[in-house]
């Protein structure tokens, strides 16, 4: 196939499962054809707009806001502003199509994808979406009977769209994020200060941080650190968690774990890892896959129709990975992620197991479809 320049909206965010997907899409387009011109549309004051920016990429607000079903003062206010700013929204996508006249516009879930591929869809422009999940966000299901290609990381998605449209793709993820070899992980223990010695779990709770991670870690932390004598603990906090942790920490002696909020080097915190503790957003089950890990996923409660816990099953029903309830979390999180850093035998099992499941070329697969629909 040949690799012509395209003009390209790529159009989704709100969280970093939904940007960091777009991101690599764009990453390949570019590698591709490195003269493709891409615009990216978010949602204005949503993480995307400080994201896309930083990773080299033109990106313009609307002013779109989502339903919030929690009742306060504040939420209230919020859903009495959504259809005033469903209209401004769609108003201002119709306007950026009609300027920037894309060759195709791509969707990748999250409020901004609504108004922008609808429009799109409107005008005749060809467009494809791309689902992460294993249970289809609610956005990405409006749009499927409309759209011309629907990329998807999970079997049996024909349930929330027309089959003749679905493409099995993978979820395309950072491209340092890969199966690891003897000499990375070496390069990953002395980038991080890590002994050698010892086994190591990463724990990671997404881009903003997990309060059910950080607080089972704080509980194994207060209970003294049962069975941590030969294990050294890389833990990912977030931002938003960082000076309550700081808080709990300050005075206590705890050599064998490290802490931030972020971390900028994930393909080193993946390589040091034994065991991989994490939620089970669709971009972490993917790069937990492509780096051939253990893990134990702890799926969020907190997300449209569950889906997180599809997530994760997909991969427990093939013995590929573990899961814990986040209920339960406080109590039995790091009791089995110990016990599972500890057995060298179940996670070579699961790491064979996950292996099928990691799709490296997912980027690529899209990049084809997308040409494929620019040139009808």
């Amino acid at each position: 196939m040949k690799y012509s320049k395209l003009r390209v909206i790529i159009s989704g965010g709100g969280t970093g499962g939904h940007i960091f997907p777009a991101l690599s899409i764009a990453g390949k387009l570019r590698e591709l054809n490195p003269e493709t011109e891409i615009l990216f549309v978010g949602a204005e004051g949503k993480m995307e707009m400080e994201k896309v920016p930083a990773a080299g990429y033109e990106i313009v607000g609307l002013p779109i806001v989502g339903l919030q079903r929690q009742l306060t003062v504040k939420n209230i206010i919020n859903d009495i502003q959504v259809p005033f700013k469903w209209i401004a929204s769609q108003r201002k996508a119709r306007r950026l199509l009609k300027e920037f006249k894309p060759q195709i516009a791509v969707g990748v879930g999250g409020y901004a994808s609504a108004p922008l591929l609808k429009q799109a869809t409107r005008l005749g422009i060809p467009t494809l979406i791309q689902e992460q999940n294993g249970f289809a966000g609610l956005t990405n299901k409006m749009l499927g009977g409309k759209v011309g290609c629907i990329c998807v990381a999970y079997e049996g998605m024909e349930r929330f769209f027309p089959a003749d449209k679905i493409v099995f793709s993978g979820n395309p993820i950072r491209s340092e994020i890969h199966p690891y070899t003897d000499a990375d992980r070496a390069e990953a223990l002395k980038f991080y200060g890590l002994n050698p010695k010892k086994r190591h779990i990463f724990v990671v709770g997404g881009s903003l941080g997990s309060g059910t991670l950080n607080n089972a870690m704080k509980a194994w932390i207060t209970a003294g650190c049962p069975g941590g004598d030969d294990v050294e603990v890389l833990w990912q906090c977030g931002k938003y968690y960082k000076k309550g942790i700081d808080d709990f920490m300050y005075g206590r002696e705890v050599p064998g774990v490290q802490y931030s909020d972020f971390i900028a080097r994930m393909d080193l915190a993946y390589a040091a890892a034994d065991v991989v503790v994490s939620r089970s957003g669709a971009s972490s089950v993917s790069e937990i896959c492509a780096a051939r890990k253990a893990a134990v996923f702890v799926p969020s409660p907190n997300v449209a129709e569950d889906h997180q816990t599809h997530n994760a099953m997909a991969l427990v029903s093939r013995d590929a990975a573990l899961l814990v309830r986040d209920a339960e979390a406080a109590e039995k999180l790091l009791p089995t992620a110990f016990e599972l850093v500890h057995d060298a035998d179940r996670i070579a099992r699961i790491a064979e197991n996950v292996a099928p499941l990691a799709r490296l070329d997912a980027a690529q697969t899209i990049a084809d479809e997308i040409y494929k629909l620019a040139a009808k």
